[in-house]
């Protein structure tokens, strides 16, 4: 089932173009990294998605309703926690989930549906604290709460662990991979291991444009297809060492030592994204060197993202 349509949005803030066109389509169950440096577009999409902004042109469709159109019953669908979530400090845990709960609607049982949201992210301690003297992260924590109120279909996820220690990260990391169990999530992130580590699906932005939109795995598995490899090659150094030189693709040769007695392993990386094993092979045949393994190299989704927005800016479309 399809929950959100993003049809050609655009934004303008005056002269400034902050989205250019952008379209994509989430299906149901799908936990969606959208991704960007700075200024590309993120915070600018989700705040059309929400409707807490009007886009210039184009449509944003939650649920089969256009959110400029329809923003009640679209909204109804939706749960939100901004980059820097708003509170009444003087409110207390439980009271604050009252009374967003009185917002989205949730009547029958709200007492039992704010003891299970406490329970899920880790509040249900909590719920008689006054929220000023909550901790960063456990505000943040408050915030996904809010968010799960009512269990929207679609929940929305703005820099969700920014400003958090390590430990803190993973518990949120966790909340997001139980959201998608129940939910389709967008999270939007800066961060990119954050979006590797939660995340089935890329949606990459540049300057408001989408550049790249798809699974995780593909796009980091179409970067890594042979270009890279990592080699255990029998002989010397003495030996190796040159004719790994002469071979023109090669561009980047890293030594990672010996991992058994008469062999060496290198990480060998190609020069313009070609596939390097067949000369490698071919060259370490002629010398009548033993290639003893060879494995693709993992690439980063860091990796993957500077190729995309740095490296090979034409490469601009889908993946």
């Amino acid at each position: 089932m399809t929950l959100i349509v993003a049809k050609e949005l655009t934004k303008q803030y005056g002269d400034k173009l902050a989205l250019d066109h952008a379209s994509f389509v989430i299906e149901e169950g799908q936990v969606v990294g959208l991704l960007g440096l700075n200024g590309a577009g993120k915070s600018t999409t989700m705040n059309i998605l929400t409707g807490c902004i009007s886009a210039t042109g184009g449509n944003a469709i939650i649920g089969g309703y256009d959110i400029a159109k329809n923003p009640r019953q679209a909204k109804a669908l939706i749960g939100y926690l901004p980059e820097q979530p708003a509170f009444y400090p003087e409110m207390k845990v439980r009271e604050h989930l009252d009374f967003i709960c009185g917002l989205k609607g949730v009547g029958d049982n709200r007492a039992r549906h704010i003891g299970e949201l406490c329970e899920m992210v880790g509040l249900s301690g909590m719920q008689g604290r006054m929220i000023r003297n909550l901790s960063k992260g456990y505000r943040q924590r408050l915030g996904f709460a809010q968010a799960l109120v009512g269990h929207p279909k679609v929940i929305i996820l703005d820099e969700p662990t920014v400003g958090l220690d390590p430990s803190q990260i993973i518990e949120i990391r966790q909340l997001i991979k139980d959201a998608g169990r129940r939910s389709t999530v967008i999270v939007s992130s800066h961060i990119l291991t954050e979006i590797q580590a939660v995340c089935n699906r890329i949606i990459m932005l540049k300057k408001g444009r989408v550049i790249a939109d798809c699974p995780m795995e593909e796009m980091i598995g179409r970067l890594a297809w042979g270009n890279r490899v990592r080699v255990r090659i029998q002989g010397s150094m003495e030996e190796i060492a040159p004719i790994l030189g002469r071979i023109s693709q090669i561009g980047r040769v890293d030594v990672l030592g010996q991992q058994e007695p008469g062999a060496w392993d290198y990480v060998l990386e190609s020069t313009s994204g070609e596939d390097i094993r067949v000369p490698v092979f071919r060259a370490l045949a002629a010398a009548s060197l033993p290639l003893l393994s060879m494995q693709g190299s993992d690439v980063s989704l860091e990796e993957a993202f500077l190729s995309l927005e740095v490296d090979n800016p034409q490469k601009e479309g889908t993946l």
